[in-house]
């Protein structure tokens, strides 16, 4: 019985930040939240396991990589019933809500949904939840040196989408 509590505290106390974490790599509402109850779901039945080893610190960065894998697994699955469409639509600029940290959130997360999966979660791990470039390829089970290829190709790709509008990452 203590463990189910356990898991219900860490599962109220975490949710929102492994939602912030699945809404910035899929980069949409719905699907993050179904991407955070299958995570969570996943860790549930290895709860007791996970309270015996490494402490907190091993239990989130479980839980963000359970939740990077269901995401990886979700875009395969999904490849094949995506609709190409031959053009995106039209996004209003920022440049008269510059400063706003609405809209630095708003032109980040349309860039990032630019980017391909493994791409974006790579961006993700790295810069938003602060992994090192080790963490990072051990989460994604890729060698460290995938992990700078893809960031060095994911930033350039960032910076060519956010044009002039890239002066915004370097707000506070």
């Amino acid at each position: 019985m203590t463990e189910e509590l356990g898991f219900d505290e860490f599962a109220a106390s975490r949710a929102r930040r492994l939602f912030h974490l699945a809404y910035l790599m899929c980069g949409d509402w719905h699907q993050a939240q179904d991407l955070v109850q299958t995570a969570l779901s996943k860790l549930y039945p290895v709860w007791g396991r996970l309270r015996r080893g490494d402490g907190e610190a091993g239990i989130d960065a479980y839980a963000r990589k359970v939740l990077l894998r269901c995401y990886l697994s979700h875009r395969r699955l999904r490849r094949s019933t995506e609709l190409a469409v031959d053009e995106f639509p039209e996004e209003p600029s920022i440049g008269a809500h510059e400063g706003s940290s609405a809209a630095l959130r708003i032109t980040l997360t349309a860039a990032l949904r630019q980017l391909p999966p493994r791409n974006r979660a790579a961006v993700a791990l790295r810069y938003l939840e602060d992994y090192s470039l080790e963490e990072t390829a051990e989460a994604m089970g890729i060698t460290v040196s995938a992990v700078k290829s893809l960031n060095s190709r994911s930033m350039a790709r960032l910076r060519a989408i956010l044009g002039p509008d890239r002066a915004l990452l370097l707000q506070d």
